[in-house]
């Protein structure tokens, strides 16, 4: 089952946005280079504040991610795997495109 989210558009390349999704999950959706999108759980788990979506895209090696604004952790957007500690990883989820509509599935 998936969720559409919003229009593709309402996303600015390079960029997050927060969604919440049925039974009050909170997502954050990224539009990476070249319209990949990506979405993890909106929750840092180091700070415990729902502010991945206002983190900063960047590519290391050729793994893009996503650094939270709080403590600066990196996140991998494929996996959620922390970059910085490999212990720690945030929830993926898959992400569609359909008719210009962003869709985000069950983890």
């Amino acid at each position: 089952m998936t969720t559409p989210v919003c229009p593709l558009e309402k996303i600015v390349p390079g960029s997050g946005v927060a969604a919440l999704l049925p039974g009050d999950e909170q997502v954050a959706i990224f539009r990476f280079a070249a319209d990949q999108l990506y979405a993890l759980s909106n929750m840092d788990p180091f700070s415990g504040a729902a502010v991945l979506s206002r983190g900063i895209l960047g590519e290391s090696e050729g793994v893009p991610f996503v650094a939270s604004p709080m403590l600066k952790q990196r996140f991998d957007l494929r996996t959620g795997v922390c970059l910085d500690d490999e212990q720690v990883r945030v929830r993926s989820y898959p992400v569609t495109l359909a008719e210009g509509i962003v869709h985000v599935g069950s983890p």
